[in-house]
């Protein structure tokens, strides 16, 4: 019985150790250069921020999964384009004005370890949920943006002891278009920043 309770002790300490070598948890800050892609809008990248925490969560020396929540401005410059559909969508942005969009995202990425865990690939889906509107949006009381984005995210990471330092695209699938289906919005977007484990 003694040999019992110490083997289950050791087993649970082991255990416990595997799950903190395979789990960790960290904050994030960085950049965000946006656009989004339509004949409403300028062609050309608008520079934002996001800000955020995430979990790593290793299954083996290689793969895993990376679940995130971050704080992700998007935002940039309509187009002015003089005709009859483009009056409904220059009333909603208060023509030549910046607007600025703010989402929570939620990435659930594939995580791919090389080179000892420097290095890691990132894959998967990402949710954005709007959080608060322009206010030159507010103002015409319309909304103009729908308030849910799927898209995609790949990009690439450096584990430096606890420092994080990585780099990804983020290309939407869904339309945001939510004035009218005559032309389709789809959000891109660039993201650099650094992380650090906790």
């Amino acid at each position: 019985m003694k040999k019992l309770i110490i083997f289950c002790l050791a087993a649970c300490a082991f255990s416990t150790s595997s799950l903190a070598q395979g789990f960790r948890l960290g904050i994030k800050l960085g950049g965000n250069m946006n656009k989004v892609e339509g004949q409403s809008f300028n062609d050309g990248f608008k520079f934002a921020y996001h800000a955020g925490a995430f979990a790593e969560i290793d299954f083996s020396k290689k793969f895993g999964i990376q679940p995130e929540v971050i704080w992700n401005q998007m935002g940039g410059v309509p187009a002015n384009i003089n005709n009859v559909y483009n009056t409904a969508v220059n009333n909603v942005f208060n023509i030549n004005n910046v607007y600025n969009l703010n989402y929570l995202s939620i990435p659930i990425l594939l995580r791919y370890n090389m080179f000892g865990g420097f290095l890691t690939l990132n894959a998967g889906p990402q949710f954005g949920i709007l959080l608060q509107q322009d206010k030159s949006l507010l103002q015409n009381g319309r909304d103009a943006f729908k308030s849910g984005d799927l898209s995609m995210v790949a990009g690439a990471q450096l584990n430096i002891l606890m420092l994080r330092v990585y780099g990804r695209y983020n290309i939407g699938l869904t339309n945001i278009n939510n004035i009218d289906d005559r032309d389709k919005w789809t959000s891109q977007q660039i993201q650099i920043g650094l992380g650090l484990k906790l």
